[in-house]
């Protein structure tokens, strides 16, 4: 599956600075920026607010400025504004675009009612992987297993894929048939009431490709508000971050569902950075703490020397 990344580009630059309208950036999910937009310290927000982005699905509108900026902007939809201490230029202005990979939708079997929703599933967006029930693996981070395999080794696609906790695992087949299927699953209780079956909304649904239908349509029924067949995420638009008086030590906040972008205080400015592998970082005592550029690390080095010593 390709990985997801953000395209950063520079929409607006106030003087002074080094960067450019027009300059731009990929963001990969490790927070590897490749590209200039910006210094290390315009570079912290941008891989922050980035990596929210590729959890949200949004693009975004991210607003960067100076830490002595008057007044606090009003927030607004679609954008994120932030005041970054350490920046010694003029505002930024940068667009984030996610890019991300379709969600997968894994069809088991070669039965009409197979063909048709591998091909109508294509065609609104998912990534398709279908097959015969023996070679078919479930995977965590599918959409969707549905089986349509007409009692081929169903039992176990099933039981893998409502381990694995696919949000949406259905089994193509008769009321009764699939009671009973459905009962003889070994799970848990919790577990088999999660399966689907009759697959699909009842619509009246009699061809193949309406059956089809009907499988999509209970898909977007129950998925989250705003989701695109992945797991929940986090919004990332419409918040104002400013750095806070009195630091704390850098404590990294839980990531939500899916992509990693867990976050920590840089403890010499306060602003808020991402922990991941491109951050700037420094280990003391056993514990790694994030800064928002080179500088903020070095005073905090500093910092720690013995008394006496240079600082």
């Amino acid at each position: 599956m390709q990985a997801p990344f953000v395209a950063a580009t520079v929409v607006r630059a106030q003087s002074p600075t080094s960067v450019r309208a027009g300059d731009s950036a990929i963001v990969r999910p490790d927070g590897a920026i490749e590209g200039f937009v910006g210094g290390t310290c315009a570079e912290a927000s941008v891989r922050l607010y980035s990596l929210r982005a590729m959890e949200s699905g949004d693009p975004v509108l991210l607003r960067i400025l100076p830490g002595a900026a008057e007044g606090q902007p009003e927030a607004e939809e679609g954008s994120v504004t932030v005041k970054n201490p350490c920046l010694s230029g003029g505002a930024l202005e940068v667009f984030l675009e996610p890019h991300l990979p379709a969600p997968t939708m894994r069809v088991v079997g070669s039965a009409p009612i197979a063909i048709a929703l591998a091909d109508l599933a294509g065609r609104v967006g998912y990534a398709v992987e279908s097959g015969q029930a023996d070679l078919a693996r479930p995977a965590p981070d599918d959409a969707a297993v549905v089986v349509a395999s007409h009692g081929h080794d169903e039992e176990r696609v099933l039981t893998e894929a409502l381990r694995a906790g696919v949000p949406y695992v259905a089994l193509v087949a008769s009321e009764v048939r699939g009671r009973a299927v459905r009962e003889s699953l070994d799970l848990s209780e919790e577990e088999r009431a999660r399966l689907h079956t009759p697959a699909g909304l009842e619509i009246g649904a009699e061809t193949p490709e309406e059956i089809a239908l009907a499988i999509l349509a209970e898909i977007v029924a129950l998925r989250p508000e705003g989701e695109a067949g992945r797991v929940p995420r986090a919004p990332a638009t419409g918040i104002e971050a400013t750095p806070t008086e009195s630091p704390e030590p850098v404590r990294a906040t839980p990531a939500p569902v899916g992509l990693s972008s867990a976050t920590a205080i840089d403890p010499v400015c306060g602003m808020e950075v991402a922990v991941s592998k491109a951050s700037i970082q420094l280990e003391r005592d056993g514990e790694l703490h994030y800064f928002c550029s080179e500088g903020c690390r070095d005073t905090f080095s500093a910092q720690g020397v013995p008394d006496g010593a240079a600082h």
